[in-house]
Formats: structure tokens, sequence, C-alpha cells
């Protein structure tokens, strides 16, 4: 019995979003998706929003559930304040664009863009969250001009993404 729980527990931590991430320092994946921002698609370079500063891309499970929805409202409230720091907030998860397209108006209000993170990205990133096939973890990455990753927070709870990241960007002016 003890060495049933120490497998059930082994694996729960194997699948642990905690545990998947890039590392800082690392050189940021480049993405070709496609996107949308305020109910309008457009396609998304990163090495094209690189090159008007950092970004900080952040990784959701899924577009209208509760914790997403809470997340989105908390960067698109603090949009500004990114902004005069200089960078762009980038939102992504594995919903099709028919999903983002809404999203982008009704949870995002407009004021950041949100894309498909396909299964290349998701690899890329280390954000395929093997306990759910097709949904991403939430992890949020800040990238400097550069393409350097210099931040990440890997963590379910939304609730510290914004100030984290907010804090991380301040620091590269």
């Amino acid at each position: 019995m003890r060495k049933l729980l120490f497998a059930i527990a082994a694996t729960s931590l194997l699948s642990s979003p905690a545990l998947a991430a890039l590392k800082v320092g690392s050189k940021a994946p480049n993405i070709a998706t496609v996107g949308a921002v305020g109910g309008k698609e457009f396609k998304l370079n990163l090495a094209e929003q690189l090159r008007k500063g950092p970004v900080v891309l952040y990784f959701f499970p899924k577009a209208f559930t509760s914790g997403c929805t809470a997340e989105a409202h908390a960067f698109s409230e603090a949009i500004d304040e990114f902004k005069k720091a200089g960078a762009q907030v980038i939102g992504m998860s594995a919903d099709n664009i028919a999903t983002l397209r809404d999203f982008s108006v009704k949870e995002c209000r407009s004021a950041f863009p949100v894309a498909t993170a396909t299964p290349a990205t998701q690899k890329a990133y280390d954000v395929a969250w093997a306990a759910h096939p097709g949904i991403t973890t939430r992890t949020s990455y800040v990238i400097d001009r550069s393409g350097k990753i210099v931040m990440v927070h890997d963590d379910l709870d939304f609730s510290k993404h914004v100030a984290q990241t907010l804090a991380a960007v301040k620091t590269l002016k």
C-alpha cells in the first residue's frame, strides 16, 4: 500500500505544472501563430514584438474559466503600468482562434492580445500540461528585448502573476 501511495504521489508531482518551465537566462523560442486583440485577428511573431521592447508572455489553461478570466482582468487592469514600463503583455492558451477573439473582448477587455499556443509552442515553452492534454500550464515569462528570459512564474494560482511580472519588467529599465 505504501509503495502504491508513493507511486501516485510521484506521478502527481511529475505532472504538476510547477515543474514545467524554461529557465531564467534561456533564449525564448520564437512564436509564429495567430491571435486576437479587441476581437480582431492578427498574426503574432514574438521576434517582431521583441523589437518594440520586453514582452510578458503568459500562458493560461483555458479561456472563460474562473481563474483564467480573473487573470485576464488583472492583466487588463494593469496594462497601463506595463506600457509605462515599456512592455507588452501577450496571453497564450491552446484555445482556438474563435474562442480567443471572444475572450480578447469580453475578458481581456481589448487591452492586450491573446494567441493560440500551438502544440509546437507548448513544447518549446514547456507548458503542455501532461495531466490535462490540450491545456497549457499557468506559466508567465518576462522576456527582455534581446530575447532572454529574465523571469519565470509557474504557478496555478494566478494571483501573483501580474504583480511579479510587472516588478520584473520594471527592473529592465
